[in-house]
């Protein structure tokens, strides 16, 4: 079993949540609701990993708070 990380958020002009994982090609995937997204993440994950393990272009490190004054 292996964890990715996915980046999510929320399309204003459709109202449906958008997620990707950093790095990694054609993980992405979009639903009405979050549960939907991570069984849609986790299904795109499970058909990219049947080409073997990827070489991820970059690793999540995480988010950061910049401040514009």
């Amino acid at each position: 079993m292996k964890t990715y990380t996915a980046i999510v958020e929320k399309c204003p002009s459709t109202g449906l949540y958008v997620g990707y994982v950093p790095g990694f090609p054609g993980a992405h995937s979009q639903a009405k609701t979050l549960d939907e997204l991570n069984d849609h993440l986790k299904e795109v994950i499970e058909m990219l990993l049947e080409d073997g393990e990827p070489d991820l272009e970059g690793d999540f490190i995480g988010t950061q708070n910049v401040v514009v004054v």
